[in-house]
């Protein structure tokens, strides 16, 4: 299995050739790197040498193969969700049959020299499982898993996109700028180029242009409202809370995000309290782990009580709100303020 930076290295240098699996959650860098085969396997005429297949006509894959590219040295075919990198089970209806299964993984072994001088094939999913067309696939082609980037693989990336810009930015600022924006590659694009226009060739990207210019996750406005109200900060956090609303966050989805958080501070209580493992306890996938720090900073701000209260708080006010006792805006404001009083 190839890495994607490998993966990157090879298709900037060129090569492409024979089968690919494409497959991950990180379906920009995914895309990417498709349109570099097909940059690099030329023109493309639709029904001619492109061929695309999904699960709606996998069936006719073999037949797609063996058809000459008429007028084309080599035929580029496509196959995305088609279905046959699932494992059969029990009770699972509708599908890819085994048959067909079988059918195409025996044809791909029996037939890969045909494949590599006359085809690139390449498979995209949004999900694997391991197994026979997986095999056969990883023993005669090119596999890559695009995971989602971790925090240092994504500052090395957009670090990249800055000096080609002749615009400079330090680590931290572009780490501060993946806690404000997240990691989805897509949305961090989006935001640096609004950076890059605005600091300039030769310009600076700071951590207040970010603040300015930046849509942020609400999870990191919840970071900041929860920083204000652990400093007993009633007027910023209640700031925070009104700019989300006029924002057009739907109130609900704040309060579901508040009473996440603070469930999740509870958790950091708990776990540094039973020495448990903070990443575990939280469910922290690979490139969240920079989140550590962060939790168990904001909640050395609260005791495990406060925390307890304010979750029960945060459920009583759901509740009355579902019933029509009171308003959620209202219900919310009533609690951050009594927390700081």
């Amino acid at each position: 299995m190839l890495k994607v930076d490998e993966l990157e290295k090879q298709l900037n240098q060129g090569y492409c050739q024979g089968m690919y699996l494409l497959y991950g959650e990180e379906t920009f860098l995914l895309e990417q790197n498709l349109n570099k085969i097909k940059k690099n396997f030329g023109e493309i005429v639709k029904g001619i040498n492109y061929i695309l297949i999904d699960e709606n006509n996998i069936q006719e894959l073999i037949a797609d193969i063996e058809t000459p590219a008429f007028g084309y040295a080599k035929k580029l075919i496509i196959a995305r969700n088609t279905g046959i990198f699932k494992r059969e089970s029990k009770g699972r209806s509708g599908g890819v049959s085994k048959e067909l299964k079988d059918k195409i993984n025996d044809y791909l072994k029996e037939n890969v020299e045909i494949i590599n001088e006359t085809v690139i094939l390449v498979f995209i999913e949004n999900a694997v499982e391991k197994n026979s067309i997986y095999n056969t696939v990883e023993k005669l082609g090119t596999i890559c898993n695009f995971e989602e980037q971790k925090p240092f693989q994504i500052i090395k990336r957009l670090k990249k996109i800055c000096n080609s810009y002749k615009v400079n930015v330090d680590e931290n600022t572009l780490q501060y700028f993946i806690e404000c924006c997240g990691t989805n590659m897509q949305d961090l694009i989006n935001e640096i180029r609004k950076l890059i226009e605005y600091a300039g060739e030769n310009g600076t990207i700071k951590k207040q242009d970010i603040d300015k210019l930046c849509i942020k996750k609400i999870e990191s406005i919840i970071f900041d409202l929860t920083d204000n109200l652990g400093q007993k900060k009633v007027k910023e956090a209640m700031e925070v809370l009104y700019n989300l609303i006029a924002s057009k966050e739907p109130i609900q989805k704040i309060l579901i995000t508040l009473y996440n958080h603070f469930k999740k501070l509870y958790f950091v209580k708990l776990s540094i309290e039973y020495n448990k493992d903070i990443a575990e306890s939280l469910q922290l996938k690979p490139n969240q782990m920079f989140l550590v720090n962060k939790y168990r900073q904001q909640a050395k701000s609260f005791k495990t009580s406060e925390l307890k209260n304010i979750i029960q708080k945060l459920q009583d006010l759901d509740y009355k709100y579902k019933i029509g006792l009171i308003d959620l805006n209202v219900g919310l404001e009533a609690i951050l303020c009594a927390y700081c009083s």
